[in-house]
């Protein structure tokens, strides 16, 4: 069988699941984006949410969802666990981030996105809602030329090798963190370049796969675990290197790892161990940013944009969209 008729979409009827997924975050998107700027991040995560939901029960899936807006107890919907979709079709992990970058989108600033990823069922990684150290660098380089455990020295100095240039012409993109203090002064130290970032690292692991076009190079530093799933998945569709570490600094967190069937709290993860399989990844544009144009209203007419990833086929597929018949959701 080849790679193509392969995984998720072995069965013929299951390849329709590509727009399907496009048509989840639309809906979400054009929910946050209906509050973009008022300055209401949980109203807008809770329109996004609310929105990708109702779209995820209607598709021809047995889906459960291992990343997503927290455990049980701490989200209405979309909670780690719950069952998704109509019951019929594939069984599949799911991993969903309905807004990412909450305070981007309240406050219109560039980059917000609605983002998911589909793969067969236990090929993600189920993360609890923690934090997460994570390094990662876009295809073309030797395996092994940054690591997690590496100084931040050592890893500017090796990717600047391995891309033929000096440390000055290496870029790293970080979150504008106070918990990032000393790694800001560590790379700059090498002579490498920094952009920080306020919100949005599923899209800034994403903009290191295309340094040409972005000028980012590697991404550096700790954010959330789900956000690292999602992006370990789009690397493992596009190309690129990525580890990560969960940080489990408390005996509450180490109990909801365990929970979670994670037995080893130190353990280092590439991009393999997180999203293995056939994975989909669907991103669409809440404001516009590097990555993805935000969502246009104009009377009668909503327009999106969206970027679909495929592990098995490498495909990477752009659809711009206009909504005619609905003003409030995809039709």
């Amino acid at each position: 069988m080849s790679a193509a008729n392969s995984g998720i979409f072995s069965d013929p009827t299951a390849r329709g699941l590509t727009l399907e997924l496009v048509r989840v975050t639309e809906a979400a998107a054009i929910a946050a984006a209906r509050l973009r700027g008022h300055g209401r991040e949980k109203e807008a995560d809770q329109a996004a949410v609310d929105a990708m939901r109702a779209e995820l029960m209607l598709l021809p899936i047995e889906g459960r969802v291992v990343i997503g807006e927290g455990e049980r107890d701490e989200a209405p919907m979309l909670f780690i666990g719950e069952a998704v979709g109509t019951g019929n079709g594939p069984s599949v992990d799911i991993a969903v981030d309905p807004l990412e970058g909450t305070t981007l989108c309240a406050k219109d600033m560039p980059g917000a996105i609605a983002v998911m990823a589909l793969a067969e069922r236990g090929s993600l990684l189920a993360a609890p809602d923690v934090y997460m150290q994570k390094i990662a660098i876009g295809p073309g380089y030797p395996l092994g030329t940054v690591d997690l455990d590496w100084s931040p020295a050592r890893n500017i100095a090796s990717l600047a090798r391995a891309k033929g240039v000096e440390t000055s012409g290496i870029t790293a993109i970080i979150l504008d963190r106070p918990r990032h203090m000393d790694l800001i002064a560590a790379v700059r130290d090498t002579g490498a370049s920094i952009r920080l970032i306020s919100d949005g690292d599923i899209a800034a692991i994403i903009h290191c796969t295309k340094p040409d076009e972005t000028g980012v190079d590697i991404y550096m530093g700790t954010g959330a675990a789900p956000e690292g799933v999602i992006a370990a998945s789009a690397l493992r569709c596009i190309g690129g290197q990525m580890q990560g570490r969960l940080i489990l600094d408390s005996a509450d967190k180490r109990a909801r790892a365990v929970k979670m069937g994670i037995t080893d709290p130190n353990r280092k993860y590439d991009m393999h161990d997180m999203a293995r399989g056939d994975v989909i990844v669907a991103a669409t544009g809440v404001t516009t940013g590097a990555l993805l144009a935000g969502v246009r209203f104009s009377p009668g007419l909503i327009e999106t944009e969206t970027v679909v990833y495929r592990s098995n086929t490498g495909t990477v597929r752009r659809i711009a969209c206009e909504h005619r018949r609905l003003e409030s959701a995809p039709g």
